[in-house]
């Protein structure tokens, strides 16, 4: 019997959200071992760009691909939603990164490096939670990575106000707060945007379980 040599779309939708996971996942522990090994940094940030890139080049084939299906595995408005909330986090990541070079910091704090294991735990959170999309009988199941997601939230908004706490009251320079204040509300985000990846999983999975 003749095989047709593709994958049906809709197949395609959970291809590309778990590679844009995979690749969420990549980003966060770039991010981590540059604050936890600090040496090279304009490569490590260089790397982190890449991703970051390519985290965009997944988010614009996840739109093309919804344009060109007529039949989604799930609604249209979760499913466009789901991939640039993913990529925001990516995106805040990389924002995170990319200031540590801008204004060339010379030694990560430990309130950031606290921030970046959050945020690896919250993306392999997501990367574990994604795959569950594909099949209905799984779908209950990430309902428990929604609950460690917005656990994981309320533990970085925790180290978000002791950071800045920290920072007003023990930093003298003007412009080292304005510096990694910024770093600390890009880390933040990034935190902030894994907890509304798992809002959307959360409703999709009580809408189609």
């Amino acid at each position: 019997m003749f095989k047709f040599p593709f994958i049906p779309r809709e197949e395609k939708f959970f291809d590309l959200f778990e590679k844009s996971a995979r690749n969420m996942v990549k980003t966060a522990r770039g991010l981590k071992e540059l604050l936890d090994n600090w040496e090279n940094v304009a490569i490590k940030v260089a790397e982190i760009t890449e991703l970051e890139h390519e985290g965009d080049s997944i988010t614009h084939q996840i739109v093309a691909q919804l344009h060109r299906t007529f039949v989604t595995p799930f609604d249209r408005e979760d499913i466009a939603l789901l991939s640039h909330i993913m990529d925001d986090v990516t995106d805040f990541i990389h924002a995170a990164a990319d200031a540590i070079l801008i204004y060339k910091i010379d030694q990560p704090t430990q309130r950031a490096k606290e921030l970046a294991d959050i945020i690896v735990q919250a993306a392999v959170e997501i990367e574990r939670a994604v795959p569950m999309l594909r099949r209905r009988s799984e779908l209950k199941k990430v309902l428990d990575h929604c609950v460690e997601l917005n656990r994981l939230e309320n533990m970085a908004d925790k180290i978000f106000r002791s950071a800045l706490g920290e920072l007003f009251d023990e930093a003298k320079d003007t412009a080292y707060i304005i510096k990694w204040r910024e770093i600390y509300e890009h880390m933040e985000s990034a935190t902030d945007r894994c907890e509304d990846v798992a809002n959307v999983l959360e409703g999709v999975a009580l809408k189609h379980a």
